[in-house]
């Protein structure tokens, strides 16, 4: 079993920032990549950020603004939030994918930017 779990979200003034963790534990061994995705109401989710052991990939709409990493490890991934803005509001989730046990998604953490 693999569980992840999220913590940071709040709310903030836009142009301010926040930092979302999420912390995988079980059987993960062999995570193959990491990332976060956003819901807005109304909307689809949508990728926000992704990373690989080689690679980093952002959303058009947040690039230059979040940035995300992870620990040593490699069992913790962070989003670090800047220059947040209203349409930034959403509920985030934390997402894996572990080769041969498949993808797994953490319980959501809301983020809400106040203008």
């Amino acid at each position: 079993q693999v569980q992840l779990v999220e913590s940071g979200g709040g709310s903030v003034q836009a142009g301010g920032s926040l930092r979302l963790s999420c912390a995988a534990s079980g059987t993960i061994d062999n995570i193959d990549n990491m990332g976060w995705y956003r819901q807005a109401p109304g909307k689809r989710r949508e990728l926000v950020a992704a990373i690989t052991s080689v690679s980093t990939s952002y959303a058009a709409a947040v690039r230059g603004r979040f940035t995300i990493s992870t620990d040593d490890a490699k069992s913790t991934v962070y989003l670090q939030m800047n220059s947040l803005k209203p349409e930034d509001t959403a509920v985030y989730y934390c997402h894996i994918v572990v080769l041969r046990r498949g993808y797994f998604w953490g319980q959501g953490t809301q983020v809400t930017v106040s203008s």
